[in-house]
């Protein structure tokens, strides 16, 4: 009945024009005004207004929501004005939304306070002294939008020297540490009122350096910035900061009582980061596309947050954009790009064989069990293995699928998962890429001479060696064994590599062939699975029957090339075995 409901008024919106799907539109203000579609998390602001914490870290994974939400609270608490001081309405901006029905205690609250908005979120250069400069900028940026202080007699003259200075650019490192904290000042003078403090996705900087190897300096920076702000600071009324991970162990936050950490493992705010499967629903009905909600959620559905079932906004977006624009048929891995998934390939390349058969059983669809802890910092983040796993928890890359306590009760252990077929498809390419880049570094001439000379032994240890060190999927289907040997083979010296998998051309496996034919050679390789290691030698057997049975040779024979050696390779889990015609 609800599927029904939601044709019908997805047929009535036809008649109208629709709005428009805004990809990386960030700002509140720009996506309503334009007539953009948006996902209503207005109701996030009441909890804000009524919540007794003074400060409230929001952390979720890259692309959720987290800065347009930022700029959706802003439009409605702020008092803004021009540079010359004269006030703008945004009211219009919340009619017809959620927060419109909250009552008057609420909406009270409407363009009533400073707001002073600071994204860190470009703060990602080389070297701590361009970051620095550009954290410095964006700093100089605020107090420019606030200029209409320097009018009137509200600011002393020093004050007014002092955010002259900050407003050029031309302050010291010690006034900018005081920046926020002095602006809020300086608001408090001119309109009576504290001011909100939000920050955008504030460990931006700190994931650059730690990468960029200035991690230190730019603790440092932050901390001191973060302390004059949010805890020596009499003009807050409140704070919101956003980003992927609690920073804590650096005493980012030492200090301040009032500290509400909003997780994606403990959270108030379930729905308010992300979308709803209701919210989803919606979203493909208006845009005629509600058929479609499998495969959505096979490739975007699978965090649950707080008990919420909650999808990939950015995906979600990007896959109804283009479908709606006839852009593609299909769901695409619209998260790959995504920041952080260079820590993907980092663990896939520095893994231990636990860590192997650990992600192995992830891509496979099975669940690990790890401890879990938010306090997680990008200097620990290589320490050890499980806190790759909080690293990979915490920022979207695998969901909770249970919890449970210790026997001291005093470490939390998480059940975990690949949350969708998205995400598995981020574990697959930068598995890929690492044995693509694994297989430049490895000398595989031992193996195409024991191919050469027909020795089974030599070449059924080499190849077994790899399997050993490499990370399977597709639970040791044939299609992996397929896939690695390609990878193992291509761009190997001499000889022109044809993987016949995909093509069913009557051709065996795969083929090795030299580009010279009077005076070269042919390397035929059929593939097959054993259910067990004592089936192994039954299975070469039925690979080397195969290419006799299907003249696999008559091809290069008749061509011309005078040597062509024919080998079945069996394969069970990591082991090989290797056997040749006679």
């Amino acid at each position: 009945m609800k599927t029904q409901s939601l044709r019908r008024e997805c047929e009535e919106m036809n008649e109208a024009v629709k709005k428009k799907i805004s990809i990386g539109v960030e700002d509140f203000k720009e996506l309503i005004d334009k007539d953009g579609y948006f996902v209503d998390k207005t109701l996030m602001i009441e909890k804000l207004i009524e919540s007794n914490a003074m400060v409230t870290l929001f952390t979720r994974p890259r692309r959720f929501g987290k800065t347009l939400n930022q700029f959706m609270i802003r439009r409605f608490l702020e008092d803004e004005r021009t540079r010359s001081g004269e006030r703008i309405d945004n009211g219009h901006l919340f009619d017809g939304l959620k927060i419109a029905e909250c009552g008057e205690e609420i909406l009270s609250h409407r363009q009533q306070y400073p707001v002073i908005f600071l994204s860190l979120k470009s703060a990602k250069q080389p070297n701590f002294q361009e970051a620095y400069k550009k954290l410095c900028g964006e700093i100089a940026g605020e107090f420019r939008r606030h200029q209409y202080l320097l009018e009137g007699n509200s600011l002393a003259d020093d004050q007014k020297n002092i955010f002259q200075k900050i407003m050029t650019e031309q302050a010291d490192y010690g006034e900018y540490n005081d920046a926020l904290k002095f602006l809020s000042e300086c608001l408090w003078q001119y309109h009576g009122k504290s001011a909100f403090i939000l920050i955008d996705e504030y460990d931006v900087p700190l994931e650059n350096a730690y990468f960029r190897g200035f991690y230190d300096e730019m603790i440092d920076f932050i901390r001191s910035l973060f302390e004059s702000a949010l805890k020596t600071n009499p003009y807050l009324e409140k704070s919101v900061i956003t980003g992927c991970l609690r920073i804590s162990k650096e005493s980012i936050f030492t200090g301040l009582n009032n500290l509400k950490v909003d997780s994606v493992l403990r959270t108030e705010y379930g729905d308010s980061f992300g979308f709803t499967e209701s919210e989803v629903e919606e979203m493909l009905a208006y845009y005629n596309l509600q058929e479609e909600l499998t495969e959505v959620k096979r490739w975007y559905d699978g965090y649950l947050f707080n008990d919420i079932e909650i999808y990939n906004p950015w995906s979600i977006i990007n896959y109804v954009y283009d479908r709606d624009h006839k852009i593609t048929q299909f769901a695409l891995p619209y998260w790959s790009n995504t920041s952080s998934n260079s820590i993907i390939r980092e663990m896939v390349g520095e893994a231990d064989q636990e860590a192997k058969a650990d992600l192995e059983t992830l891509i496979n669809g099975g669940t690990i069990e790890k401890p879990v802890h938010e306090d997680i910092t990008y200097g620990d983040i290589h320490q050890s293995q499980d806190n790759l796993w909080n690293f990979l928890f915490f920022t979207g890359y695998l969901k909770k699928m249970s919890e449970r306590k210790d026997e001291s009760g005093e470490s939390l252990y998480l059940s975990m998962a690949i949350p969708n077929t998205e995400i598995k498809t981020i574990y697959k390419n930068s598995i890929s890429y690492w044995f693509e880049q694994r297989m430049k570094e490895t000398d595989r001439s031992p193996l195409v001479r024991a191919l050469e000379t027909g020795d089974c032994e030599a070449a059924e240890n080499f190849i077994s060696e790899q399997l050993f060190h490499t990370i399977s999927y597709y639970d040791y289907a044939e299609n992996f064994y397929h896939g690695f040997m390609a990878g193992l083979l291509v761009n190997i010296g001499g000889y022109l590599v044809r993987s016949n998998r995909e093509s069913g051309n009557g051709r065996p496996d795969i083929v090795m062939q030299t580009v010279q034919i009077r005076k070269g050679r042919v390397i035929l390789l059929e593939l097959k699975i054993a259910g067990s290691i004592a089936e192994m030698d039954a299975a070469c057997d039925r690979g080397l029957a195969q290419i006799e049975e299907q003249h696999y040779a008559e091809p290069f024979t008749t061509e011309g090339y005078p040597e062509v050696k024919k080998y079945a390779l069996s394969f069970c889990k990591k082991e090989c075995m290797v056997k040749k015609s006679e």
